[in-house]
């Protein structure tokens, strides 16, 4: 029992220290990619002197994001300004990033491990209702935001919490209903189990994702979860053309510094959603738990632990890849107008999400007959 405590902690504690790493590596990406895509040069004036210079290397901004920019954060004065309740200010950013951490403890990033007589599920928390648990986690990180805004006894930080909440039930409906699509398709509320469910391929060479059979549900969530990280083209609550800069407009240096890691963290969430319902989690093509079976027949027989590490590797990059979707998305697209999103949530994802659920329901029947 106390092995198994151990391994769960273990798991744990690496599973956020890869999504807080990510996360932080994301801000870097955001800053150099936006600069691109406006031409111009990006973070690069912090650097260690002298030495990438010698070497002959660009100065990428590695220095200005990650280590520059967080030490100034982290060691700003803590402002809370008069009227405001300081227990609830700061309380706030915890009650917002403690949502969205809980919810990767679901997450499956790899098959089970085989090591001698012990099988390691790849996993920080086995649930068999874990979709469950994620519309229930997810629901909760709206609680700081709100919160934030009203403790901060400003009125735009109000607005941007009573923004943020609006949009959070016309949003989230549709989320849900994406993922009891899902449900029905795979008959199980284990994301594990769904992730296996997808491996093999159809016709001799296409992946059985969830794409191919709920491609509908891949672009609610899609568009659901972009909401949800309050950002462009949905950042609304945040605003700075209207609201300053929202519900965390009265907060400085660490506070701060932590609801800006929100956002970043719900960026990783709805990447590692996308890709656990609809791209096979971490499945790679034609990669079974005793090797490769390729087209035609050929096979190569590989250890557990080299598929446990394909599959880690497989899940990475997908992430990885949503994440960078979703940052370009950011930097490409007008933000909506409020009535706009709201327009778009209530007569818009809701109806087709409805929908989607009655078409699956009636798929699965008919072909249940």
């Amino acid at each position: 029992m106390l092995i198994e405590l151990l391994i769960g902690a273990i798991k744990a504690i690496i599973v956020l220290l890869m999504v807080l790493n990510l996360s932080a590596i994301l801000l870097w990406f955001e800053r150099k990619g936006s600069a691109l895509i406006q031409d111009r040069i990006g973070a690069n004036r912090a650097a260690i002197t002298g030495v990438g210079r010698r070497l002959g290397l660009p100065n990428l901004g590695f220095v200005n994001t990650l280590m520059a920019d967080p030490l100034k954060l982290f060691t700003k004065e803590d402002f809370v300004p008069a009227g405001a309740d300081k227990f609830l200010h700061a309380l706030a950013p915890f009650l917002a990033m403690f949502p969205v951490l809980i919810t990767f403890a679901v997450v499956p990033f790899g098959d089970t491990l085989i090591i001698g007589d012990r099988h390691i599920n790849l996993q920080a928390a086995n649930l068999n209702v874990a979709a469950l648990y994620i519309l229930a986690t997810i629901g909760l990180g709206v609680y700081g935001v709100a919160l934030g805004g009203w403790a901060s006894n400003n009125r735009w930080a109000l607005l941007g919490g009573i923004r943020a909440t609006a949009q959070m039930i016309s949003y989230e409906l549709a989320m849900g209903l994406a993922i009891v699509s899902v449900v029905m398709t795979y008959g199980t509320l284990d994301l594990q189990e769904m992730c296996r469910a997808q491996g093999g391929v159809w016709f001799g060479w296409l992946p059985r994702w969830g794409i191919f059979v709920q491609p509908v549900a891949f672009l609610l969530l899609l568009t659901a979860g972009m909401a949800e990280t309050k950002r462009v083209p949905f950042d609304l609550p945040e605003g700075e053309s209207e609201l300053i800069a929202g519900y965390f407009t009265e907060y400085s240096g660490g506070k701060q510094a932590v609801f800006m890691l929100v956002d970043f963290a719900e960026i990783v969430l709805v990447s590692a959603l996308i890709t656990t319902f609809f791209f096979g989690g971490w499945q790679f093509p034609w990669l079974y738990p005793d090797g490769f079976h390729l087209p035609g027949g050929a096979f190569f027989a590989l250890p557990n632990v080299a598929v446990a590490i394909i599959g880690i590797i497989s899940f990475t990059v997908k992430v990885v890849a949503f994440c960078w979707l979703q940052i370009l998305a950011r930097w490409t697209l007008p933000r909506f107008r409020y009535d706009q999103l709201m327009r778009l949530g209530w007569k818009g994802l809701l109806p087709v999400a409805l929908a989607n659920v009655v078409v699956t329901a009636c798929v699965i029947v008919l072909g249940g007959v």
